[in-house]
């Protein structure tokens, strides 16, 4: 057996470094102390990830970003793009599809890759994923750590050892020298509170819990302990098991207002701003929806939610804000708002759309559907203000918080369709 583990170093803080280099940006936020968290006026947001350069204040992830701030006044702050990263996910699982057909992915950002039988086609294993990590970075802009070794457990243990842009063997021969000396929180499925309970009896390294009796772990820690004990001396036979999706059940955009909405028309300004961001989240997917889900939390912290299944699918905003106000209407009892929310789900590809005799014409899918990609491409090209609706213009509705009406498009920045 070849197993091989891909994994994407710092995920998240890369995938949006090459989508900021993209779009011209001066600075890649790897090379400076960075971080991707959550609203940066937010004290309580959490880390996620963190550039190279923001270890060395010592900043980690699971921390809050008043405790980072705390530690680098000039730590840079972006918050996460979940679409992006599918999309990033999903063209480094296409590169190695060219090299296997067994491949699963355990995670938005790492693989597991069966070359068993790819060996006698693409040659020595650990060349090849010399090839493959190359051809990630310059391909994408990113980088991957890849273990090679012969059952997965070894192979994503081989990926942590040295990064990042790294490619390590940790067969069994070399267990005794590569892994056993590591700390035993380091082993695969030892978390804290079971690292605590093995150092409590002076098993500190991953050494010392394989040379440990197993009957005796079996009685510390039950069926765990026969599991971990048996990854300390690399055992596992565990299959990988294809699986080329990473699913994502919805989509959706919410806002909490900045003070008390009473009227119907301010309600859809702002249903209108949540629809927008979330039909463009949907096309970047490639994907229709035909559930749309609205919720609502009044100024006294009651919460209503409605939803609708349809038998058509969808990715126009304009279709999308219909229903929605449809749904508001039925559930608003007419009470201050403070908080909206609009999502999507049960996904269908695009040519899945099934048109019932009491929607709209199917032109008029068509016509949404197209407008609204050409935007896309538009925006992509000059930057989201670049077109906007122009029932935004003179409105203290932000369009693109997420946004849509059934108006026309005004075009900003001396660009015209």
């Amino acid at each position: 057996m070849v197993i091989m583990h891909i994994d994407a170093n710092s995920a998240y803080l890369s995938w949006t470094a090459v989508d900021l280099l993209e779009k011209g940006y001066q600075i890649d936020i790897r090379t400076v102390p960075a971080v991707i968290a959550g609203n940066p006026e937010n004290r309580h947001g959490i880390i996620l990830t963190k550039s190279i350069p923001a270890k060395k204040y010592e900043i980690k992830t699971g921390e809050s970003l008043f405790e980072a701030r705390q530690k680098c006044r000039e730590l840079l702050i972006y918050p996460p793009d979940y679409d992006l990263y599918l999309l990033c996910s999903n063209a480094m699982f296409d590169i190695l599809s060219e090299y296997s057909p067994v491949i699963q992915r355990y995670s938005i950002d790492e693989c597991f890759m069966d070359f068993t039988c790819s060996e006698k086609y693409f040659g020595d294993p650990v060349e090849t994923a010399h090839k493959i990590k190359n051809r990630i970075k310059q391909e994408l802009g990113f980088t991957v750590n890849i273990g090679v070794s012969c059952n997965k457990l070894l192979a994503k243990m081989a990926s942590e050892l040295q990064k990042p842009n790294k490619v390590h063997t940790l067969f069994p021969d070399e267990i005794k020298d590569k892994m056993w000396p590591l700390p035993v929180d380091e082993l695969f499925m030892v978390g804290r509170a079971t690292a605590k309970k093995l150092r409590k009896i002076n098993i500190n390294t991953i050494g010392d819990l394989a040379k440990a009796d197993v009957l005796h772990m079996k009685a510390l820690l039950k069926s765990h302990g026969e599991l971990v004990w048996n990854y300390a001396n690399g055992i596992d036979y565990s299959p990988v098991i294809q699986n080329a999706e990473i699913i994502q059940k919805g989509v959706g955009n919410s806002t909490t207002i900045a003070y008390d909405v009473n009227t119907k028309e301010e309600v859809y300004m702002v249903i209108l701003s949540l629809c927008e961001r979330t039909a463009m989240r949907l096309r970047r997917l490639g994907m229709k929806a035909s559930l749309v889900s609205i919720s609502l939390k009044t100024n006294t912290f009651v919460r209503y939610s409605h939803q609708v299944q349809l038998q058509n699918f969808m990715d126009s905003a304009t279709d999308i804000y219909g229903y929605s106000c449809l749904l508001f209407n039925e559930c608003w009892k007419g009470e201050a708002i403070r908080q909206i929310g609009v999502s999507v789900s049960n996904f269908g590809k695009n040519h899945n759309q099934q048109l019932s005799f009491l929607d709209h014409k199917v032109d008029d899918y068509e016509r949404n559907s197209t407008l609204e990609y050409t935007i896309d491409d538009i925006r992509k090209r000059f930057g989201e203000r670049a077109v906007v609706r122009a029932t935004f213009v003179n409105n203290d509705v932000e369009p693109l918080q997420g946004g849509v009406n059934d108006g026309n498009y005004l075009m900003m920045g001396g660009y015209q369709l």
